[in-house]
């Protein structure tokens, strides 16, 4: 641990105290903290729910300065900064679903203001807003989240996370914290490197995690065995599966059968997932069945089991997805439900979801008609994208869609956000002359376009993102009647008008190009294709392997060679009654064998070709019962 003053330790506490109600850090939260109060670049190793979020949020509230917070993660921006503000610290976060406006204000408030953490995505480090900016803020840690992005070498990489390493050279004084929750060697040593590290250094919490029991029950009738631990385990729970349309069925049959569940995935208005959320997390709904889309910002400890209905990609999904039951440290269960055509299932979605090149190229140019970005234009240009409403009209798979954009952003084309708010936009659809040629009201939509026209430049060659809020402040109207005349004018055609919505973007780091120009590096496609194909494998050695114990077989793929057996897994707890049923075919045998003559422990294991440790671990058992005893010259005999 780095080598702090006793008094700077004291002051975390209160720190930690003060605005997060803690008395003491967790697992290497503190080891993390002094690192980089120390001064020191730290590459921190971390699982997810591991309290991550403290270890820079602690040394930036207990020091002079603000902290950039580099993360992809727009959901994650948004609540933590909520969760930030609930705390009355001030923070902001500055992403590609903002209005130029906006991101001014932000920058100017981390530049003049008290704020303490800027959230930003890493596409946004290359705009000249934030490069004029940064080199004016007081930083004294750039907090780089997901960190295995930076890296070549992991499945995950993003082009734009090259980026961070140059704004080190605006902020030289900054000290860097890097944090992942999976990285193997060759990938930290890559984060390490690309961060510009002055001295490679990392830190390794441990992925173990005690008080949860992990199980894989193999069965062709999953809701039988859904309901076997639903009826079990009291308290909450959520049930994880792929579809939309699973989880209303599986919500329903649960509900028929007198139990309380609600279901959650991404087709639902925000305000309704809001809603599904508060009433299971303040326990008004028992069971969540839901899509992975029910995860970010789960502030509920007391949940006591998580079932996979379906299998998931990866060893890092399922163990965040499972490691979000027991986080108050009671015991609680992760079960993955195993049915035999599962195999095959995974397979085939290993298909769909690595696309051919030609496919890449066909889905591309798809998205951008979609999008009606023509070739040549598009350059830094974000724009709402319907993934859901994309794929059902183009008739396409949306892993093989989902699988095509991360290719696509590994290739640093485009990079496609997570679902988020996204406001109003608008362009016009004819020219500045033409606007005043054609016959309008010239009493509110003259004033609107007038007003528009102030406080917005760039609406006539792009969409601009717009604050009706604003507009109706600087107009005198309503916003009920701002809304009105920018859809009389989208009636009209003087405008295209996209009324403010909660759907991923499409952010181009490239102008779009003729899709038989589109290029994707071999070395990419082949090292993403191998990687996917690993982390399926991996997926399906754990649900199929039943001599390792679970946790065992997830920390040593997270990198902890020392990991112990749990004691508590469904490969553990097998492994128990099978071994107690060895001792005592084992007791039975050596009574057996010392009733003919009286024999040393080597003779017996010799006899017995069994594993001597255990034989030793039997004898000692039945001395301590007083069954047998040993001669003064050493033999076992059995006590009359």
């Amino acid at each position: 641990m780095a080598t702090i003053d006793a008094n700077i330790k004291n002051s975390l506490r209160k720190v930690l105290k003060q605005y997060w109600g803690y008395d003491d850090f967790r697992s290497s939260q503190e080891e993390i903290i002094c690192s980089v109060m120390s001064g020191t670049d730290t590459l921190a190793l971390m699982p997810t729910g591991g309290g991550k979020s403290l270890t820079y949020q602690v040394p930036t509230m207990a020091t002079e300065g603000l902290c950039i917070v580099v993360t992809p993660l727009i959901a994650l921006m948004k609540d933590q900064v909520d969760r930030l503000k609930r705390l009355n610290i001030p923070a902001v976060a500055i992403h590609s679903g903002m209005s130029f406006t906006q991101i001014d204000i932000a920058l100017d408030n981390c530049v003049y203001g008290d704020i303490k953490f800027l959230y930003i995505a890493p596409e946004r480090l290359a705009t000249e807003a934030f490069r004029l900016r940064v080199q004016r803020m007081n930083v004294g840690i750039i907090a780089v989240d997901e960190a295995h992005c930076i890296s070549q070498w992991g499945y995950d990489f993003r082009p734009s996370y090259l980026r961070i390493a140059e704004i080190r050279k605006y902020l030289p004084k900054a000290t860097v914290l890097a944090l992942t929750a999976s990285a193997t060697d060759l990938v930290a040593n890559d984060i390490m490197k690309h961060l510009n590290f002055e001295h490679p250094h990392i830190i390794r919490s441990s992925f173990a995690r005690p008080n949860l029991s992990y199980a894989v029950r193999h069965t062709d009738d999953k809701n039988e065995q859904l309901m076997r631990v639903i009826n079990n385990v009291e308290g909450a729970g959520i049930v994880y599966m792929r579809s939309r349309e699973g989880c209303e069925q599986l919500a329903e049959l649960l509900l028929n059968n007198g139990i309380s569940a609600s279901f959650y995935h991404a087709g639902l208005p925000h305000v309704e997932r809001a809603i599904r959320q508060e009433e299971w997390t303040k326990g008004k709904k028992r069971i969540m069945v839901a899509t992975n889309a029910f995860g970010m910002g789960i502030d509920k400890a007391d949940v006591r089991f998580v079932v996979h209905y379906t299998m998931c990609d990866s060893l890092e999904s399922y163990y965040q997805e499972a490691g979000r039951a027991g986080r108050d440290g009671n015991r609680s269960y992760a079960v993955l439900l195993v049915a035999s055509d599962d195999n095959s299932k995974i397979t085939k979605r290993f298909e769909q979801e690595f696309p051919a090149i030609d496919v890449i190229k066909s889905v591309y140019e798809k998205a951008c008609n979609f999008v009606q970005i023509a070739i040549g234009d598009g350059l830094y240009a974000s724009v709402v994208f319907n993934i859901h409403e994309f794929c059902r009209r183009e008739k396409l798979y949306i892993g093989t869609v989902r699988a095509v954009m991360e290719l696509l952003e590994q290739n640093n084309y485009l990079t496609l956000t997570e679902e988020m708010e996204n406001p109003a936009r608008i362009m016009f659809c004819i020219s500045r002359d033409d606007l005043y040629k054609i016959r309008v009201d010239r009493n509110d939509l003259d004033h609107i376009i007038r007003t528009i026209l102030r406080l917005y430049n760039g609406v006539f060659t792009e969409f601009r993102a717009i604050d009706e809020n604003l507009i109706a402040a600087t107009s005198g109207y309503t916003v009920e009647h701002v809304k009105e005349l920018l859809k009389r004018m989208w009636q009209m055609r003087i405008i295209r008008y996209i009324p403010a919505n909660s759907s991923p973007m499409l952010f181009f780091n490239e102008e779009r190009l003729p899709t038989k120009d589109l290029y994707i590096a071999p070395e990419t496609y082949l090292h993403r294709k191998r990687l996917m194909s690993e982390r399926f494998e991996n997926m399906i050695k754990y649900a199929t392997q039943q001599t390792s114990c679970r946790s065992v077989v997830m920390q040593q793929y997270f990198g902890d060679s020392q990991a112990t057996p749990c004691g508590v897994c469904d490969v553990c707890l097998q492994n128990k009654k099978r071994h107690n049923i060895d001792r005592n075919s084992l007791s039975e045998t050596i009574l057996y064998l010392l009733r003919s003559k009286s024999m040393t422990a080597r003779e017996l294991c010799r006899e017995i070709k069994h594993d001597p440790q255990l034989i030793a671990q039997t004898i000692e058992d039945l001395q301590q019962s007083g069954k047998i005893s040993t001669t003064i010259g050493g033999k076992l005999i059995i006590n009359e």
